[in-house]
């Protein structure tokens, strides 16, 4: 969950679901057959958040929508009747948030705003013959706080809820926190003094203020107190984590009297530590948050109790400062204290975790081999079962025997499928884009497999250009995936989605190169402190497999492209293997990989990967440095680098532009004032992808000259 735009107003209709509800004067869908485009894109409805009601009869899910004109996104919450043959979604909440059924499974609660503040809503749908989402009370606000909730966790009896929001932790009260706030704003100085780092982090300016985490008892009327009780008290961390946090770091106990966050522990070393615990803390607040993880200097998150509340499961890493490492599923014995690793045998990292309700199945999605499955593991003996496979499983609910998904893949975006619990009889439940599929046409694909660097098997894919046509030719898009630990999978992604790419009439080629997730944590850790080696020999030795294999390539007219760690290969490539491109675009690359250390946020990723400090080993961060190779630049490229990129500085992006016109190639440089180290508001994703394909297209044309 994230804090709701404070623009966004609370309106409550109760009509089928329709895609693109939300009227655009500005743009009006390509309703004829088509190439998939960027506009496509932009306007999908996005499925997600799927919450089964406790009967199992019921699914509560979010969709965004895209107000074009307003150049944002639009967040709705649906309802959908399981059981009722035809039934279509039905829309309960216009503009809002992060649904959560009650215990008792009559009644909605959501984040939406009151007069600018994100409040939490209590939507009731019983009627006399059970739940009408058609047919709703009107909803009712039940906090009435100064500040926005960021996120919030009911408690298994309804009669609780956990609270999260953003405050001074010198101030008693949020009140102060929202006086100081304006305090400040009325300042005419503007300076601010830091006495540590972070001074800033993703892409905001720190300001003192930290995500605490809140617990608050339903009064008769299903109202919140004005303050409710701190239970990270004494805690220099926030709760939940910056900047991607959310309510899986904090859970309820079972009987709903302690409460389990993880947090990580500020002090002067936040900015190179990845030593998250466990703490449990009496949801009263009458006792301080007590470690339960400290042993362990790496990463422990993720909380889940077992359903008699005797064992308290959790992910934990084991190697300090690495946040790539396989996270371990973890049992702690409340009674006796001890721990034991669950799925020793597993070599993959879930992504997730949660319970069944007899507490013998733990649940997790993860990569594997180019998929992103959802699993099943045995809390006893660690087995591991595949639920559900092919594609990818984007969030999930279990209720009363049946499990509610969204899943998506390279040709479709997400919508919801249910299935019984052990993953069989899955069906598909939802078609939010359906139209808009039928009219954009997307292109096949085919993963593949070669032998990499030193003869290991290597994973990569291709798609085919949307009309493909036997024995003709098509231009290349070879996309570079960031992370490094990360993978191009299949799945559908609003950013470097490569259906962009075949709807423009190119062929896509990517490799899952040394570095990249499920294919085992050895291979994950072979990047580190090997940038440029490893990953490049995979990168050629796939470009000539992806050839030889698919003789639609056509290998004279290819462009490599990448963002974040693709973008620092994309910078190391045009120095060291810039034969085969006709052209190159960069988005938020290293440049510079010294300088790097210097200006980004985390230091931990920057001190892994280079084995310490460049101070301590300069030679580790020179050896693969973009930089020392600008001499031997010669292709054409596109630099694409925004302003509140704090994770990877615009001073990066400008550096190789620079390097680039001093040179006299051929190059852009593409930069956004409102954006990060991605790019997320429609009408810039609109601009990114048509400077992008316009570059594309204009160094892969037949007649092309430099």
């Amino acid at each position: 969950m994230k804090p709701l735009l404070a623009a966004l107003l609370l309106a409550l209709v109760g009509v089928p679901a329709v895609a693109h509800d939300v009227v655009n004067t500005a743009f009006v869908p390509n309703r004829a057959a088509h190439p998939f485009n960027v506009r496509d894109l932009v306007m999908m409805d996005r499925v997600g958040d799927p919450q089964l009601s406790p009967d199992g009869r019921y699914a509560a899910f979010g969709v965004r929508s895209t107000d074009y004109a307003a150049n944002k996104g639009v967040n709705a919450i649906y309802v959908l009747d399981l059981q009722g043959k035809g039934s279509q979604p039905v829309k309960v909440v216009d503009k809002g948030g992060s649904a959560r059924w009650s215990a008792d499974g009559r009644s909605l609660y959501f984040l939406a705003p009151a007069k600018g503040v994100a409040q939490l809503w209590r939507l009731d749908l019983g009627g006399k013959n059970g739940l009408n989402p058609g047919r709703h009370a009107a909803p009712v606000q039940v906090s009435h706080t100064p500040l926005d909730i960021d996120d919030y966790k009911l408690s298994p009896d309804g009669k609780r809820v956990l609270l999260s929001y953003e405050v001074l932790t010198d101030c008693a009260t949020r009140a102060c926190t929202e006086q100081r706030i304006k305090m400040r704003a009325g300042d005419k100085a503007s300076g601010t003094l830091y006495h540590k780092l972070f001074v800033r982090h993703w892409d905001t300016w720190a300001n003192g203020r930290r995500n605490q985490l809140f617990a608050a008892r339903f009064d008769g009327k299903g109202q919140l107190p004005a303050e409710p009780t701190l239970l990270s008290r004494g805690i220099d961390g926030d709760v939940p984590s910056k900047p991607f946090g959310d309510d899986s770091e904090f859970a309820f106990a079972p009987d709903g009297k302690s409460v389990y966050f993880s947090v990580r522990i500020a002090g002067t070393t936040e900015p190179w530590s990845t030593n998250f615990d466990v703490y449990r803390v009496p949801v009263d607040g009458s006792a301080a948050p007590k470690n339960l993880t400290a042993g362990n200097k790496a990463w422990d998150a993720y909380p889940v109790p077992s359903p008699d509340g005797r064992t308290l499961y959790y992910l934990a890493m084991k190697t300090p400062g690495f946040e790539s490492d396989r996270f371990a599923i973890m049992a702690l014995d409340l009674v006796t204290g001890a721990k034991r690793e669950v799925d020793p045998q597993w070599d993959r990292s879930p992504g997730s975790l949660s319970i069944s309700a007899d507490g013998k199945t733990l649940y997790a999605t993860a990569d594997d081999q180019g998929q992103h499955p959802l699993f099943a593991i045995d809390a006893a003996s660690g087995k591991v079962t595949e639920l559900v496979g092919d594609g990818t499983v984007d969030g999930y609910s279990f209720a009363a025997g049946k499990l509610l998904l969204a899943r998506d893949d390279l040709k479709r975006p997400a919508d919801l499928y249910l299935a019984k619990a052990d993953g069989s009889d899955l069906r598909q439940v939802t078609r939010f884009n359906a139209a808009d599929l039928k009219n954009a046409r997307v292109g096949d694909f085919e993963f593949f497999n070669f032998k990499g660097w030193h003869d290991q098997t290597v994973q990569g894919y291709v798609v085919k250009p949307v009309g493909y046509q036997p024995g003709k030719t098509y231009p290349v898009a070879f996309i570079i995936h960031g992370g490094p630990q990360g993978a191009m999978t299949n799945g559908w992604s609003y950013r470097w989605n490569p259906q962009t790419y075949a709807g423009q009439g190119f062929a896509v080629v990517t490799v899952n190169f040394h570095g990249s997730t499920g294919y085992g944590q050895a291979f994950t850790d072979s990047i580190s402190g090997d940038w440029g080696g490893k990953p490049l020999a995979d990168l050629k030795l796939g470009w000539k497999a992806a050839l030889d294999k698919y003789r639609f390539l056509d290998g004279n007219r290819a462009c490599a492209l990448g963002a974040s760690y693709g973008g620092y290969m994309t910078y190391w490539i045009a120095g060291v293997w810039n034969r085969p491109w006709k052209c190159l675009i960069d988005h938020d690359g290293v440049f510079d990989t010294r300088a790097m250390y210097y200006g980004t946020d985390e230091l931990w990723f920057e001190e892994k990967e280079n084995g310490g400090t460049p101070w301590q080993h300069p030679v580790n961060y020179e050896k693969f440095n973009p930089v020392d190779h600008v001499k031997d630049w010669r292709v054409p490229m596109l630099v694409v680098h925004s302003s509140d990129d704090f994770r990877i500085p615009i001073t990066q992006g400008l550096g190789a532009f620079t390097a680039l016109q001093r040179r006299g190639i051929p190059s852009e440089f593409l930069t956004f004032p409102d954006e990060t180290h991605f790019v997320l508001k429609p009408h810039n994703s609109v601009q990114w992808h048509d400077t992008v394909n316009a570059w594309l297209e204009k160094w892969t044309a037949k007649d092309a000259k430099r």
